[in-house]
């Protein structure tokens, strides 16, 4: 019998990328916008939250609502 997988805590930036259909540059973006958040390993990686998807999901939606970004945060 197989074990199922442990999912991490947190993402790299490419993980959060790739399942968020966000570029890295936007999720960068975002961040210096504050409408997300990440710390950093001790590699000085950024490591993202897994709830950061549904708050990216959020601000996609919104921005397809014509919502500008500043009303957002």
């Amino acid at each position: 019998m197989t074990q199922p997988r442990r999912m991490a805590p947190e993402l790299s930036v490419g993980e959060v990328a790739r399942r968020s259909g966000v570029s890295v540059s936007a999720l960068h973006f975002y961040e210096a916008k504050g409408l997300i958040g990440s710390r950093r390993s001790a590699g000085n990686q950024r490591r993202y939250p897994r709830d950061v998807l549904r708050r990216i999901a959020v601000i996609r939606a919104a921005q397809r609502a014509g919502i500008p970004l500043a009303a957002i945060g």
